[in-house]
């Protein structure tokens, strides 16, 4: 086996393809990542990515979704990647913890691509989170995908990262909280 086959690569909008060496959880694959700093607390962001009927209102990259958020229910979102077609994805719920995490899989080609999709929620402060909104390709044909369609999933992400930043702040100041971020 080459030196390297078996770590995570991270993608980097700037530079491309990474390796990340280490890191739990076994396997290789490309990781695609984007993360954002929203000035709110967790609660109140955990109640936009928890409340899927929502994502309608906020969200650019899901613009449809249905399912409940409960380890292994299948959810039903419609997808629209940037200068893509809308698709529709059922990935079935992998983890979830109130306030921190979402994690769902999504197997594809009969199996030969398998994502592990994540939005996590780090609280900094009690009113400053950083979330992490990324999907991890791995299978015989995840890697390629990745590299093919990363810039257009980074991007997805990024617009979604925005757009939760926008709702949470705007949801944080209807509740009398006063963010400092300029959006």
């Amino acid at each position: 086996m080459r030196a390297g086959m078996n770590q995570a690569q991270t993608f980097n909008l700037a530079s491309g393809f990474k390796f990340q060496g280490g890191g739990g959880g076994g396997g290789g694959g490309v990781k695609i990542e984007q993360r954002v700093g929203i000035q709110a607390p967790n609660d109140v962001i955990w109640e936009l990515v928890y409340d899927l009927s929502t994502w309608k209102d906020w969200n650019p990259l899901y613009v449809e979704a249905a399912g409940e958020v409960r380890i292994g229910q299948v959810l039903t979102l419609k997808m629209v990647l940037p200068d893509d077609e809308p698709m529709v994805i059922k990935p079935t719920v992998l983890e979830w913890v109130p306030r921190e995490q979402l994690h769902w899989r999504l197997k594809m080609a009969a199996g030969l691509v398998s994502t592990t999709r994540y939005i996590e929620i780090e609280a900094l402060t009690e009113t400053s989170c950083i979330v992490a909104n990324g999907e991890i390709f791995g299978g015989l044909l995840g890697p390629s995908v990745a590299k093919r369609m990363g810039r257009k999933v980074w991007r997805g992400f990024e617009a979604m990262n925005l757009a939760l930043k926008e709702a949470a702040e705007a949801r944080w100041r209807e509740q009398g909280g006063a963010p400092t971020s300029e959006a």
